[in-house]
């Protein structure tokens, strides 16, 4: 891709993700994403119905009357971006292929994190990390961020969502929160996601096409793996090949669930035809509820 053509690209990514950030993300995302904890703020005199143990018995001392410590939510963040960079995201029937959507989402969570003061780093992975860009903040580098998604080359096709989960528990030694933004057709990750998820709040975003939800009736028709570069034929026009692939659909997404609620990681299933900020906006608020 020309850098002209990257640059267009680029802004025309960042004016819709900025303008829904604005609109409708940074609140829901400010009070479903929480910092590390309750930071000291300022002593104030004593007021009837504070907590006494509040007090801060030096400053009362010294005044001879009763002072209480004022604590702040210490708000920042390290929000850390794991994106699935592997060639089954390389598909789209609706209006836009799996790894549009990714983008798209993934700039809305990183504009939604800078103004909220919180530093934004991403991992970039296949079946082995791509490429790593540590969490620092400012619009310069959410900019940096979207022109790599916009433009970014894997070397390769292959998927292992275990190989961005270790990298993310060695790398990142403070807890952060951690969007894992893939279409999860990998299933060899239990044990990764169950010790990422001790250390870090993981949030699953999965996204999908309708196309691969359920095999349409076209008969004979050649398909191409993009993660294995193998061709095969198939005949869809064969009921019981579209109720095999339809069920094992439907068994991986019951995989997929369980494995999200067993390891406590909250997630979201986004497909290419939808509005994802209905999903997003819902996934914030059930978060919102917890807290």
């Amino acid at each position: 891709m020309e850098t002209k053509e990257i640059f267009k690209k680029v802004r025309k990514i960042e004016i819709k993700t900025r303008g829904l950030s604005n609109q409708i993300f940074s609140g829901h995302y400010h009070s479903s994403f929480k910092g590390k904890g309750m930071a000291f703020s300022e002593v104030r005199e004593y007021q009837y119905g504070d907590d006494i143990r509040s007090i801060d018995w030096n400053v009362t001392a010294r005044f001879n009357h009763p002072f209480v410590k004022i604590f702040e939510e210490e708000r920042e963040l390290t929000v850390m971006l794991l994106i699935d960079v592997s060639g089954s995201n390389e598909f789209g029937t609706q209006s836009q292929l799996k790894e549009e959507q990714m983008t798209e989402i993934a700039a809305v969570l990183a504009f939604s994190a800078i103004q909220n003061n919180d530093k934004v780093g991403v991992i970039f992975f296949s079946d082995k990390i791509e490429k790593f860009i540590p969490p620092k903040k400012g619009t310069s580098h959410i900019l940096r961020i979207i022109r790599e998604l916009v433009d970014f080359k894997p070397e390769s096709q292959k998927t292992s969502v275990s190989e961005g989960l270790r990298y993310l528990t060695n790398a990142i030694k403070k807890r952060c929160t951690a969007f894992i933004i893939s279409d999860f057709m990998d299933r060899d990750f239990e044990n990764a996601i169950n010790i990422a998820s001790r250390k870090h709040d993981l949030v699953a975003l999965r996204i999908f096409d309708k196309r691969e939800a359920e095999l349409p009736n076209i008969g004979l028709t050649k398909l191409f793996n993009k993660e294995t570069g193998k061709k095969s034929w198939v005949d869809t026009s064969n009921r019981k090949v579209r109720e095999n692939y339809n069920r094992w659909w439907h068994n991986h997404e019951e995989y997929l669930n369980k494995l999200f609620l067993k390891s406590g990681v909250d997630s979201a299933h986004i497909s290419t035809d939808q509005d994802y900020v209905k999903p997003l906006v819902g996934l914030f608020k059930k978060r919102e509820a917890r807290f």
